[in-house]
């Protein structure tokens, strides 16, 4: 309770980011196909969501130094509402590609200086406590975000205006805090190199995790329509999947700490190609075959971020922590950049399958380099704690190396 107390202006501030920012996504698919654009110009939609999210994690934290947090945060929130507000005022794909950029910047801005606060604010006592607080209101929003396209109508004003209005509610708990703002914290080198360098594995692990969860956020409505799914039923289809991997962060976590992670990486890609291939065979099987199968997929696939992420971070020294979170978020916006799109091309050349015959080659890749790299060279004995990662911001490194420098220390004590 006192967690919340103390940092409720943050959180409701996450909570109405995520409602916006979430609900954006299926609300663009369904308005997009009502309004005739192609299948292709829906996925690059999706591409150029996280186009936008990269740069916004580029040039946040150069604001913050220069203009301090409640002026950045006010400045990308009203970035995001111009280009929630002009969506319906030219229904063109190009322009609504070009919209989508700005509203990736606005939300990887926002959770910038959300997570530059929170970084600043925390302490190691209540570390552990508050990271998962945090990771509960947003993934909390994150799945009633999906639920949203079930009471929005596409392609009308109204519902663009109900999530503008929810973007602009987010910036009221931040900027009327009492609480002065923290000082600004140094922006982490960018070294894509660095995750390579430290677990190639892990490197192609977070790629693939955001090659399967953006072609399933951004092209699973298009894969929803074509088997039928009304707007309703494929706000849940997209919740189910939000779900799944919520529900698997705490038993993928235990085994992940217990045992191997080349092996659980293994398990998990087998478990997804089988998922993805159910999810192919089970499309004409009913609403609710549909709903089974999304969790399935999600609580598969969820975890492998985090699992790569521990997996690199046991390679890695105290100091390279923070940027080696920055460069497996880079990776993960790689693979979330280039799939949207894709996967949405496959779709309109071979069919609604074809989206996770695409996740499905992904996770098989991954599945043959985890074996591979098992003959290269042993794990290490010492490892740190597995934690969920969100893939929010570069400043979420901050926040978590503070847990594994500690698990470092303990173990260098018992060494």
């Amino acid at each position: 309770m006192r967690i919340l107390i103390s940092f409720g202006s943050l959180l409701l501030s996450v909570a109405l980011l995520q409602l916006s920012a979430g609900g954006l996504g299926p609300l663009d698919v369904l308005s997009g196909i009502a309004l005739g654009f192609s299948t292709a110009e829906i996925g690059l939609l999706g591409s150029a969501h996280f186009v936008g999210f990269f740069i916004g994690c580029f040039l946040a934290p150069r604001l913050l130094g220069s203009i301090g947090h409640s002026r950045t945060f006010a400045a990308f929130t009203a970035l995001g509402a111009i280009s929630l507000l002009a969506h319906m005022m030219f229904p063109d794909p190009m322009f609504w590609a070009f919209l989508r950029v700005g509203t990736g910047v606005f939300i990887a801005g926002c959770y910038t200086v959300v997570e530059a606060w929170l970084h600043a604010k925390v302490t190691n006592a209540n570390r552990g406590r508050s990271m998962s607080v945090y990771r509960s209101v947003d993934m909390g929003a994150s799945l009633s975000a999906q639920l949203l396209i079930g009471v929005l109508e596409p392609a009308v004003y109204f519902s663009y205006n109900v999530l503008t209005l929810l973007c602009c509610a987010a910036l009221l708990p931040l900027t009327l805090t009492r609480a002065s703002p923290p000082t600004t914290p140094r922006a982490p080198r960018l070294r894509p190199l660095l995750a390579f360098q430290r677990s190639p594995l892990a490197a192609l692990a977070v790629i693939i995790a955001g090659l399967s969860n953006a072609a399933m956020r951004m092209a699973g409505p298009i894969y929803g329509n074509e088997i039928g799914l009304d707007a309703r039923e494929i706000g849940f289809f997209l919740a189910a999947f939000v779900a799944g991997g919520a529900i698997a962060q705490y038993p993928t976590g235990w085994l992940a700490d217990k045992w191997n992670r080349r092996h659980v990486l293994v398990i998990l890609s087998v478990l997804s190609v089988l998922s993805a291939s159910l999810l192919m065979t089970t499309a004409g099987l009913g609403v609710m075959m549909a709903m089974v199968t999304s969790a399935i997929l999600g609580f598969v696939t969820g975890p492998i971020y985090s699992v790569g992420a521990a997996h690199a971070h046991d390679f890695a020294t105290d100091d390279e922590r923070v940027e080696l979170s920055a460069a497996l978020m880079f990776l993960y916006a790689t693979g979330a950049i280039t799939s949207p799109l894709t996967a949405s091309v496959l779709i309109e050349t071979f069919g609604p399958a074809a989206l996770f015959w695409l996740i499905s080659v992904g996770h098989l890749a991954l599945l043959g380099y985890s074996l591979a790299r098992m003959r290269v060279r042993d794990t290490r004995a010492e490892r740190v704690p597995y934690t969920y990662v969100p893939r929010t911001s570069f400043i979420i490194g901050r926040l978590l190396d503070r847990r594994r420098g500690q698990a470092d220390d303990k173990n260098d004590g018992k060494s």
